[in-house]
């Protein structure tokens, strides 16, 4: 497993989504900071550049020079908190940025031979705020180009990447789309909401909300609460999913998180059973001698 560090670049002006607080736009119920974050929980240290603000997990904070001062005087800022050899580089507006890029990113750059890896776009455009640096000629390139210009203020992230040694790694389109304007909020808000994908964004956004990190097989729950439905009555679906996680938690108490996985999973199939006994009940009707 690749030892990294991340900086998350989240600060910026906004402008062309009129000023607005961008990292705290919500995307599915959680905000485009923590989705950037959940990404990237394997890292030793999490530096965020930009304002202050509640998060899911610890992080450590720093501050562009001067405040507004464009992508390279955020990851300067950013870099001085980092001490790994390997620095993941992510700007703070990936909706649906997954683990699998991050590790690509980490495994490209790891190589012994480049200074790097970023993430090309399916038009071949770099990404250089989807990308994984060492930490050595990171810190290089922008010393460098601090002296030659007196400031990194407003300087081009191309400035830096065209004096590094990268490997491109292919994403699909959904990894670095970035939400720009306010059209680019409502695509990823109503791609959230796809018939594919929405039950797994709304259990994680649930999950986040609520600070449990248990792994949840969502198809054995969706089962029960069918099951439930259609064995008992709609009002029982709910109702014995809550009962289902009420029993697991008392059946985990201190006890690992895979344990309490299984907890959760024994006490599904446990409900499940009963609904179906329900269900054959009321499908073979009552004062029959069955059982």
């Amino acid at each position: 497993m690749t030892v990294y560090d991340v900086i998350v670049l989240a600060g910026g002006a906004a402008r062309r989504l009129g000023g607005a607080d961008k990292p705290g736009l919500r995307v599915g119920g959680r905000s485009l900071l923590d989705r950037v974050l959940s990404v990237c929980t394997g890292a030793r240290t999490t530096v965020v550049v930009g304002g202050r603000r509640p998060t899911p997990r610890p992080v450590v904070w720093a501050r562009e020079t001067p405040v507004g001062g464009g992508p390279l005087a955020a990851l300067d800022a950013g870099v001085r908190k980092t001490d790994q050899d390997i620095v993941l580089v992510l700007s703070a507006d990936l909706p649906f940025l997954a683990e699998k890029t991050v590790h690509s990113l980490l495994a490209a750059a790891r190589s012994d031979h480049r200074e790097g890896a970023m993430c090309t776009d399916p038009d071949g455009r770099d990404q250089p705020l989807v990308a994984a640096y060492r930490a050595e000629p990171l810190r290089r390139e922008l010393a460098l180009l601090a002296t030659e210009h007196g400031h990194l203020a407003g300087l081009p992230l191309r400035l830096l990447t065209g004096e590094l040694d990268l490997a491109r790694v292919e994403a699909g389109p959904l990894a670095s789309f970035d939400c720009d304007t306010w059209e680019d909020i409502a695509a990823a808000r109503a791609r959230i909401r796809e018939h594919g994908t929405v039950l797994n964004e709304w259990i994680t956004a649930a999950k986040n909300e609520l600070g449990i990190e248990l792994d949840v097989d969502t198809d054995v729950l969706l089962d029960l609460a069918r099951d439930a439905a259609h064995g008992v009555a709609r009002p029982a679906a709910p109702l014995t999913t809550f009962l289902v996680g009420y029993a697991a938690a008392m059946a985990s108490r201190g006890k690992s998180p895979e344990a309490a996985a299984e907890a959760v999973a024994e006490a599904a199939r446990k409900a499940a059973a009963l609904a179906l006994r329900w269900q054959e009940e009321a499908d073979t009707g009552s004062g029959d001698g069955t059982t």
